[in-house]
């Protein structure tokens, strides 16, 4: 992979608490928020509040068009639109639901976007968001009755379930006071998302969406995440392994001075081959460790070594 497709934060030994791509989303959805929540609703076009509006273009919106009271007070038919399975995931209904959703993204998205670079991670956060409108549209009708959806949770579920299998034994804080390990606190929130969603509760919160980000982020991170769990690695490993093993000779055959050029050549490749795989095992089994002591301690935890290793020789497995 290119060095531009890798972020090399500047601060406290290469770690930035807020990276591009995490402030970007901070920034673009806090002033989305104050456009629709402030300014909009005081603006008209013809009968219609601009509010209304936005909602109304720009939420994620069933198939079925369904009536819905809107701010106004006006009863409108909501459609759904293409653009609509990435532009809900920027508005947000309410005071709390940004914050609580803004401060997840940055809690939990700083260290995967400085772990994983810049290009990847926004990657990742829109494969969880459009996962998760999929999901709405397709699995929560089956449970209850879906209305126009808005917010990034889909999407920050999806960032919750990276940190999750990342860093399964580091402790987060619940109510900054409680130490959960977060490959516990993702199982935990899974399993009261299914819940929610089996219950068909009509609490007016996307259960199938948050579920939906989640395990779309999962599958994600099992087809292209090395040094945890790559299971197309595995099976790859094992396929390699059936086929190493080559019968023994059963009869004698005289060299064949006219292929003995072919062969050292063969040689010669099979030689540089297996110098190269060693040498991608030695790379990754260094890497594993270094991850294995992120987990545990945190990014500063790390010598300048290990970082340097860490973002360095990783290139050379991709």
């Amino acid at each position: 992979m290119n060095n531009q497709n890798y972020y090399r934060p500047g601060g406290f030994g290469g770690f930035s608490f807020f990276p591009p791509v995490i402030k970007f989303l901070l920034i673009s959805n806090v002033a989305v928020f104050l456009l629709t929540e402030i300014i909009f609703p005081g603006l008209r076009v013809g009968s219609d509040s601009l509010a209304d509006i936005v909602l109304k273009y720009f939420a994620l919106n069933p198939f079925d068009a369904i009536n819905v009271r809107m701010t106004s007070g006006a009863v409108e038919r909501f459609a759904f639109y293409p653009w609509q399975i990435i532009t809900y995931m920027f508005l947000h209904g309410g005071f709390a639901h940004i914050f609580f959703n803004m401060f997840a993204l940055w809690m939990f998205g700083m260290e995967l976007e400085n772990l994983w670079g810049s290009k990847k991670f926004l990657i990742y956060y829109t494969i969880c968001g459009v996962g998760a409108a999929a999901a709405n549209l397709f699995i929560s009708p089956l449970f209850s009755t879906p209305g126009p959806t808005i917010g990034a949770s889909g999407a920050i579920y999806g960032v919750l379930a990276a940190f999750g299998f990342i860093f399964p034994n580091r402790n987060i804080y619940i109510y900054f006071m409680i130490p959960i390990k977060a490959k516990y606190l993702v199982i935990l929130y899974m399993a009261l998302e299914v819940i929610y969603l089996a219950s068909s509760s009509q609490s007016g919160i996307a259960h199938a969406a948050h579920l939906g980000g989640a395990v779309v982020g999962f599958i994600y991170l099992l087809i292209t995440q090395r040094g945890s769990f790559n299971l197309f690695d595995k099976i790859s490993r094992w396929k390699s392994q059936q086929q190493s093993y080559t019968p023994p000779m059963q009869y004698y055959q005289p060299p064949d001075r006219n292929n003995e050029v072919n062969t050292s050549y063969e040689e010669v490749k099979k030689d540089d081959k297996k110098r190269r795989e060693d040498e991608q095992q030695r790379i990754q089994a260094r890497i594993d460790e270094i991850l294995d002591k992120l987990g545990k301690g945190g990014y500063n935890s790390l010598t300048d070594e290990e970082k340097r290793v860490l973002f360095e020789e990783s290139k050379k497995l991709r």
